[in-house]
């Protein structure tokens, strides 16, 4: 057996979702272990696309188990509407295919409404950049101790409890400090226990059943949301998310065992990108950062949003590596960099004359910082049709050597196109 995590290098949007694809074919249980539906995982299988919100991406195939964790906040509307469109294209989402962890908090339509008005209240330099959809709020009411979970909805007596007490909190707060319009107990009571009535049959105990297979010998991949420089303690506060995107909350997420883990993959994006507010040393305000802005067909999953593009930066990449112990490197969009004349690769920065090898803590600190280039050959040729990595061309194998010796790191997964089939794996964590 095996336990592997997966985790995203950078500040998301890696193709994690394509290489959890990859993995979950030597896999018997794909398990998403924090986030929400802040996140997207894009998936091209046999030319249609497919985009994930909260259930892992495993379910793609029918016989894998799939498991969502107690680190991630769920919109039952949004987890419902995804199970019936997977129904719709012939994937019936049934509980023997997916576990919702009893313990999972729940968005709340107050926390929505509160995301909203906190993010319009900002000045427009202090916006961070959030999605609005309430992940923030949740995780904080969680924190507060004052969460809804997934099995709070199955006791009506102790759901009306604790509903009844956070209606009265969160109308103060959007009455009294956002001058927004109140929310109506009986309206969100009828709403929800609808939702409960849905996903009883899927709410049960995620770490019981995730050790209980790891008894049985069965391979199990942990898939994660969002990349280690959003992560709430290591990434660029306050520009991050809210919870822990690195590998130890696959433990935390899931209630599994440290000891059990075998191998973390981190996703690393052959160049760099982001969505949203935030410091950003590599970007790139040229022709060539609109250019790979496009051939990457670089649009938020989740927002829709442009992503901002620049060169690979290996202090972020090595960042990653020892925050989550990262064993080996899927490296993604290879292919996008082919034709784009000579490259850089980001390898320190310097601020206020002083030279950095990893992201300071100091937000003011980070917005100055300009990083320092190495300048590497780059490639014309076309890849996406190369299967092995003897066939790629010698600057693109030199520019993969370089980035593992920047990193430390062997790679185990190119990827050379959004396809399934235009991967290849060097290496197999599983084996």
């Amino acid at each position: 057996m095996a336990n592997v995590i997966i985790i995203g290098t950078q500040w998301g949007d890696e193709g994690k979702g394509k290489i959890v694809d990859l993995l979950t074919r030597y896999a018997d249980y794909v398990v998403r272990f924090q986030g929400g539906n802040n996140a997207g995982h894009t998936l091209v299988v046999d030319g249609k696309k497919y985009i994930f919100h909260l259930i892992p991406s495993g379910i793609l195939y029918d016989n894998k188990k799939c498991m969502i964790g107690n680190g991630v906040v769920i919109d039952p509307e949004i987890l419902l509407g995804e199970m019936a469109e997977l129904d719709a294209t012939g994937l019936p989402v049934t509980p023997n295919r997916l576990t919702i962890s009893e313990n999972a908090h729940l968005i709340m339509p107050y926390h929505k409404l509160l995301d909203g008005a906190s993010e319009q209240s900002k000045e427009d330099g202090a916006k961070i950049g959030t999605t609005g959809r309430g992940i923030g709020p949740c995780y904080g009411d969680k924190i507060l101790r004052t969460g809804i979970k997934a099995g709070d909805i199955l006791d009506e007596a102790l759901f009306r409890e604790k509903l009844r007490e956070n209606v009265e909190e969160k109308n103060f707060l959007l009455t009294e400090k956002y001058q927004a319009a109140p929310i109506k107990f009986d309206d969100i009571l009828r709403e929800f226990l609808g939702y409960a009535e849905q996903l009883a049959p899927f709410i049960g105990n995620v770490s019981v059943e995730l050790d209980e297979a790891r008894k049985a010998g069965k391979h199990i991949l942990f898939e994660g949301a969002q990349g280690t420089q959003l992560d709430i303690d290591h990434g660029t506060y306050p520009f991050v998310t809210s919870s822990n995107t690195i590998a130890g909350n696959a433990c935390t997420g899931t209630g599994f065992g440290p000891a059990h883990i075998d191998a973390v993959i981190g996703i690393l994006k052959a160049y760099t990108t982001r969505v949203g507010s935030g410091p950003f040393p590599s970007e790139l305000f040229d022709e060539t950062g609109d250019a790979l802005q496009k051939k990457g067909g670089e649009f938020g999953a989740t927002t829709g949003r442009k992503r901002r593009c620049g060169w690979l930066d290996t202090v972020v990449a090595r960042d990653a590596v020892r925050l989550n112990g990262i064993t080996g490197l899927a490296i993604t969009k290879l292919d996008v960099l082919s034709n784009q004349g000579n490259l850089k690769i980001a390898t320190s920065y310097e601020a206020d004359g002083k030279r950095y090898h990893a992201m300071p803590g100091n937000i003011r600190t980070v917005e100055r910082l300009t990083p320092c280039y190495e300048d590497i050959a780059g490639w014309q040729e076309d890849i996406s049709r190369v299967r092995s990595i003897e066939e790629l061309p010698v600057a693109a194998r030199d520019y993969v050597k370089r980035v593992e010796d920047l990193t430390e790191t062997p790679a185990s997964v190119l990827s050379v196109g959004p396809a399934r089939d235009e991967t290849l794996l060097l290496r197999n964590p599983f084996e």
